[in-house]
């Protein structure tokens, strides 16, 4: 694939207070820190990409889902952020994910959306895969 193929995406994030920052997409922005901590925010992304996923699939095949509630759970052990020694990662330490649907298919059917779903997912395709962060300083 090459890079004329790919969706970009750059956000900016400025620093306003200690436990806020206030993100701009270019098409909106949002305070990370205000209502929900980073955290919260990361696994919001992940119900909030299973959903329209999970939309995008059941219009592709033919399945008309009523109702959608999706369940988020994941740990952190805040050691490490915190400077300590931890044998933990300063990360989720896992995230498991329970999706409720109503829909107009069977248990076969809904099976094969999930998959769909798992399969198409870009936010939980980089969980899963550990898509690689280059962090780099520009000191001014």
């Amino acid at each position: 694939m090459s890079d004329s193929d790919l969706s970009m995406y750059e956000l900016t994030g400025t620093r306003t207070s200690p436990q806020r920052m206030h993100v701009d997409t270019e098409d909106a922005s949002f305070e990370i820190g205000r209502d929900v901590n980073p955290v919260e925010y990361f696994l919001g992304s992940i119900l909030g990409c299973l959903n329209s996923t999970g939309t995008m699939v059941a219009r592709d095949m033919g399945i008309d889902v009523e109702e959608l509630e999706v369940t988020i759970e994941g740990g952190v052990n805040y050691a490490t952020y915190l400077g300590e020694d931890s044998p933990d990662r300063p990360g989720l330490q896992g995230v498991e994910v329970t999706m409720s649907v109503t829909a107009d298919a069977d248990e076969a059917e809904l099976q094969e959306w999930l998959a769909a779903i798992e399969r198409r997912c870009p936010v939980t395709d980089n969980v899963e895969n550990g898509t690689a962060v280059d962090v780099t300083l520009d000191v001014r």
